[in-house]
């Protein structure tokens, strides 16, 4: 196939271009700089112009497409509300070329969407539609697309990691070393679910490949990775203190991410693991948070 990939040059897209080719696919990545077009070059791909913020330039590139990948995403949480309606009108616009055929589209959530009831970890056969989480306007967007007639399925991200980032995780670290301290609510038992990004490209690679309408797939290799854990790896690589923190010590530590304090985001992808045949074999969040080098974050 030829696979339209938004993305192309993030976090996870850059993992799933490499991916796709490695398969025997061709990849038309999206990229708005001319370094993003010489890195995707370099890695065997077309390179395709677009703007997230000017939705209608990536409807050419799903013209052109036998299917699409869409995981770019605008991670300006200060603005988070806007980014998730941006993403909603950016999922309209490449649906857009998509109706009256069965090309697919792949679009990405995350896996805190699958909950039913807290402390239970996700799971595929649920939407919650009344989460507080704005993010899921890429789902009802992908819903909208599918009442449009187009093929559509989703992948759900936990924190996706490597050495260098992981998630919500990644602003975390700054903000801990800011305050000088670094801590977790009540006994810090809730939990984040996590996947290795290369285990989440190859995953994005089986979806497409699949192709099949209105699926929903867990990104997730650890169910859920308790947060007293993490914040004591990140304690032991900043250096700051690791303690129970109290109300006033959330805002400080955790800034706007102070709602994700004492969230419990785990998911179960055993599903996802049965039916696709993905076998997540990366290194674990507490092995590559443990492998970081902290003074470069």
């Amino acid at each position: 196939m030829r696979v339209f990939v938004t993305g192309a040059t993030g976090f996870i897209g850059s993992r799933i271009v490499p991916e796709l080719i490695g398969a025997g696919h061709q990849v038309l990545g999206m990229t708005r700089s001319e370094q993003g077009a010489t890195a995707l070059e370099q890695a065997g791909a077309q390179v395709y112009r677009a703007n997230l913020d000017q939705p209608e330039t990536l409807t050419g590139g799903a013209e052109q497409a036998d299917a699409v990948i869409h995981c770019a995403f605008d991670h300006d949480f200060s603005n988070f509300v806007a980014n998730t309606e941006k993403d909603r009108r950016v999922i309209t616009a490449i649906a857009d070329a998509l109706v009256g055929s069965d090309r697919p589209l792949v679009i990405t959530s995350g896996v805190g969407l699958g909950a039913r009831t807290p402390g239970e970890p996700a799971t595929e056969d649920y939407f919650d539609t009344n989460h507080p989480n704005p993010r899921k306007a890429s789902e009802e967007a992908g819903h909208a697309a599918m009442d449009r007639g187009v093929n559509v399925s989703v992948v759900r991200l936990p924190q996706v990691h490597d050495t260098h980032k992981q998630g919500l995780i990644t602003p975390l670290v700054a903000m801990a070393r800011k305050a000088g301290k670094i801590g977790y609510v009540g006994e810090g038992q809730n939990r984040y679910a996590a996947a290795a990004v290369a285990d989440v490209a190859h995953l994005y690679r089986l979806v497409v490949e699949r192709a099949e309408r209105g699926s929903v797939w867990n990104a997730s290799a650890e169910e859920g990775v308790p947060v007293r854990d993490i914040v004591e790896v990140l304690g032991a690589g900043l250096n700051v203190p690791v303690k129970r923190l109290s109300d006033d010590e959330v805002k400080e530590v955790f800034g706007w991410m102070s709602a994700f304090a004492a969230m419990d985001i785990s998911a179960s992808s055993a599903y996802t693991q049965e039916t696709l045949g993905w076998h997540p074999s990366g290194p674990g969040l507490l092995e590559d948070l443990r492998n970081m080098d902290y003074s470069a974050v």
